[in-house]
């Protein structure tokens, strides 16, 4: 079973934490599923991975792992609460202020 644990700091979503499934039987039902998936015209499922499935045949310790993000990492080291107070390069709207004052003033001679 694969469990997705979230870490939670100070109200902020720090990093999101993931194990693998690591049961070759599981692991080759959902791989056939993907492949009649794509036999029907799915484009994004994949074909059966037999290499993996005979690797984990072997034998498969449980694996896991978590994914921080620079910019949560800087959130939490800033003590800040909203993600667009970190970010480098926020998405924004043009500045109307901006955008007039290049131009020049218009009905002036």
């Amino acid at each position: 079973q694969c469990v997705n644990p979230t870490f939670i700091s100070s109200g902020i979503n720090a990093e999101y934490g993931y194990t693998e499934l690591n049961d070759p039987f599981v692991q080759r039902a959902q791989f056939e599923t993907q492949a009649d998936a794509k036999a029907a015209g799915d484009d994004e499922a994949q074909l059966i991975d037999e290499n993996f499935c005979t690797a984990l045949e072997y034998g498969l310790p449980p694996t896991g792992g978590f994914g921080l993000g620079i910019d949560r990492l800087v959130m939490f080291l800033t003590n800040s609460y909203n993600i667009k107070e970190v970010l480098l390069f926020p998405a924004m709207k043009p500045d109307e202020q901006a955008a007039t004052k290049d131009q020049p003033p218009t009905g002036t001679s």
